[in-house]
């Protein structure tokens, strides 16, 4: 066994361009994560001859090779021994990576890190919430009425779970300024104090400040002068980032000019007053009226050409996955849900999943003579049902390119229809089929004819594209088998 993980890496260390070429490597749960010094020495060809990779991509300014749970980590403990290379830690490579990234490409990091670490939460809260759209969406079980509105002994108990599920939307600041200062290099905590600041139960809720501003009910805070609105800001993203920015960099100055015996007493009390004040005399009048105008934006172009958004966002989420840009729409997807309390971004998201999983359930029936290619194609495409594309797209699509296009072209179709029915979600829930229960439920149906879309055209567009280009599928390459006939 150690001389087949030898030769494994071996053939992986040659693939990534050499041992020279590693400037760091670590591994996750599936994947080995190398900083390599230049990306265009990786050989993919050489990687896909390994029996034991399925699949290899860039993200992030790290190389990522796709392996498996269970055997990453003995792969890796060779890899280590055999090159020298030493371990690392994710931090560590992540850190080594990052200096490899265009500003562009570290901003859209940035949101990664801070978002990814938070959406176990807002994953929760949104399937939590469309149990709630079970008990209480009308003419789900009874015509014109719900559930609750029949079994009235249910309403507390449905009461109770939007109260929980809302909980992670109510006070989404203090989840977003934990994660957030962390990334930037402060106390977490902090972070969570910040949150909580911008929604106090004595500011007005950011949801009630249209009408109190049409009514002309604001509370004022006057600072010698100086006129601040008493507005808090629940679900909205933009304020407690860069808030976070500044409590973090301030706390990062304090800590390295005060002395220890005094920082206790010195430095939360300092970042924290400092960053109030600013956050709410100037960062959060200006970034809340920033997210205003990319709601409306948003809004706008998919209120007014709802089959170009639909097309064009169903089309390029795939690819922006690969790029790691997706990461940039949780944002918006939460901006959208704290300013007009839905999201239409995310449902699209559901059926570019499941897209991926019909392309790669397709290959499962191409590859009659390939049991490992038809295995990781089923368990692939189960998985992207699921809401988790990744084993789908890097291990199977990807690798065979049309079956990828053939996902993009059938997401794009549903997100078509689901855009011209104007399906939304209340939150973010868990992308794939079980997306509908994140849906509103006057909606379910429309969304399951997307869904439907979603999987028979990517599945019957591989499927006979496989089968009219006369390829031989095998899981270590794709050959055209050439047409002789007269």
């Amino acid at each position: 066994m150690a001389k087949e993980y030898s030769q494994i890496v071996e053939g992986i260390v040659k693939g990534v361009g050499g041992k020279e070429n590693i400037q760091s490597a670590t591994h996750c749960v599936t994947r080995l994560r190398f900083a390599l010094k230049d990306e265009t020495k990786v050989d993919k060809e050489e990687l896909d001859k390994i029996d034991v990779v399925k699949g290899a991509f860039s993200a992030n300014g790290q190389f990522q090779v796709v392996i498996g749970q269970g055997t990453v980590n003995k792969v890796y403990a060779e890899m280590v021994e055999a090159t020298g290379i030493g371990t690392a830690t994710k931090e560590e490579t992540k850190s080594v990576a990052e200096s490899n990234l265009n500003p562009l490409q570290r901003a859209v990091k940035a949101l990664a890190d801070i978002f990814i670490p938070i959406l176990p939460a807002i994953v929760t809260a949104g399937l939590l919430l469309g149990i709630n759209n079970i008990l209480t969406g009308t003419g789900i079980f009874f015509e014109k009425k719900s559930l609750v509105q029949v079994y009235t002994q249910w309403s507390d108990f449905a009461d109770i779970i939007n109260l929980i599920a809302n909980t992670a939307f109510t006070f989404l600041p203090a989840l977003v300024g934990w994660s957030a200062v962390k990334r930037f290099g402060g106390n977490p905590l902090l972070g969570i104090i910040l949150g909580l600041m911008l929604v106090h139960p004595s500011l007005l809720n950011a949801w009630d400040y249209p009408k109190a501003k049409a009514a002309g009910d604001i509370g004022m805070w006057n600072l010698f002068g100086l006129q601040i609105e008493k507005v808090g800001y629940q679900g909205q993203v933009l304020p407690i980032l860069v808030a976070s920015y500044v409590l973090a960099k301030i706390e990062v100055f304090l800590n390295k000019r005060v002395a220890d015996s005094f920082q206790l007493l010195v430095v939360a009390p300092i970042s924290l007053l400092i960053t109030g004040f600013l956050a709410f005399i100037v960062i959060g009048p200006v970034t809340f009226t920033i997210g205003n105008w990319i709601t409306s934006l948003f809004v706008g172009i998919f209120d007014m050409a709802p089959v170009i958004g639909g097309l064009l966002y169903g089309a390029l989420y795939a690819p922006l996955v690969i790029t790691g840009m997706h990461h940039t729409f949780l944002a918006v997807d939460f901006q959208l849900i704290g300013s007009i309390g839905s999201t239409f971004l995310w449902p699209i998201l559901a059926l570019s999943n499941i897209a991926q999983g019909a392309s790669a359930l397709a290959m499962m029936f191409l590859a009659k003579n390939d049991e490992k290619l038809r295995g990781l194609s089923l368990t692939s495409s189960i998985s992207a049902f699921l809401g988790v594309t990744e084993p789908a797209m890097f291990g199977v699509n990807l690798r065979y390119r049309f079956p990828f296009y053939s996902a993009m072209i059938g997401s794009a179709l549903g997100a078509v229809y689901i855009m011209l029915n104007a399906v939304t979600s209340p939150s973010i829930g868990v992308g794939g089929i079980p997306a509908i229960f994140s849906i509103f439920p006057n909606k379910w149906i429309s969304f399951s004819v997307g869904m439907v879309i979603a999987i028979i055209v990517p599945f019957f567009l591989t499927f006979f594209l496989g089968k009219s280009k006369k390829y031989t599928l095998n899981s270590k390459k794709i050959t055209r088998i050439e047409d002789h006939s007269v």
